[in-house]
């Protein structure tokens, strides 16, 4: 397999469309599914929590492990494979094989679950196909400000991430699905901490690997997550809201 650069081009044209359709999508009525799943009708089909999320985040871990072992020979001597094993893939293998097996959340919808696994192989193909054969970079690049500044932000992202979901997980007993505002972390002072540094870490593999694809992919993720956080902000300030008022209604 060889390096089209008109793909890559017209990949991650697409993906910049999808991601400004996303933001104009639900940026005033949030996805369906979740906490707001219980504002709005709920689907019928649904596939458990636990399942769903290892089945919509295997693509974006197996889509390049299986462009690497295409690969003519498959070696991770050029820095864009290592940077993509690394990064990449070190962030999926942790969202497919370890995540779904202690998330405490609701049940998926099948729809949003289709549409997710479908954007977890377009975007897999994506970021392995340019950093697996397009990708060059100068052999100092590992010392050069945008990639060391751009792995301490996704080191930085990665682990508010991970940190808050500990903290979302410890709101609810074992089977609980009953949503609670998460208090402690960096919830103190940021809503969706989860959602903030799942962003924050795709900027920074955005700057670490300074390619259009990762950056349409960072550029993505704010215009998808980003609103869901927004709408998470307003539920936040509206039941703190409520509950002051019966506070002073029992005063």
């Amino acid at each position: 397999m060889q390096c089209f650069p008109s793909l890559v081009l017209a990949l991650s044209s697409l993906l910049g469309a999808l991601a400004l359709l996303q933001l104009s999508l639900y940026l005033r009525v949030p996805s369906r599914y979740g906490k707001h799943e219980e504002r709005l009708c709920r689907p019928r089909g649904r596939l458990p929590a636990r399942c769903a999320w290892f089945v919509q985040e295997l693509p974006s871990f197996l889509v390049p492990a299986l462009l690497l072992a295409l690969r003519s020979p498959p070696r991770l001597e050029p820095l864009g494979c290592r940077l993509l094993c690394c990064l990449f893939c070190w962030h999926y293998f942790y969202r497919t094989f370890i995540y779904p097996f202690f998330t405490r959340g609701r049940p998926f919808p099948l729809q949003l679950l289709f549409f997710g696994t479908l954007f977890c192989i377009y975007n897999g193909f994506l970021q392995g196909y340019y950093l697996i054969y397009c990708a060059e970079y100068p052999t100092d690049w590992c010392t050069d400000i945008r990639f060391t500044s751009g792995l301490l932000l996704f080191l930085l992202g990665m682990g508010i991430n991970i940190h808050s979901d500990l903290l979302l997980r410890q709101l609810r007993k074992p089977g609980e699905v009953t949503y609670k505002i998460p208090q402690g972390g960096l919830f103190t002072y940021v809503s969706g901490a989860n959602y903030f540094g799942e962003i924050v870490e795709w900027f920074g593999f955005a700057i670490a690997t300074w390619s259009l694809p990762a950056f349409t992919f960072a550029f993505f993720t704010l215009c998808c997550i980003g609103p869901r956080a927004y709408h998470h902000h307003r539920s936040k300030v509206s039941s703190q809201s409520h509950n002051a008022t019966r506070g002073h209604l029992w005063a």
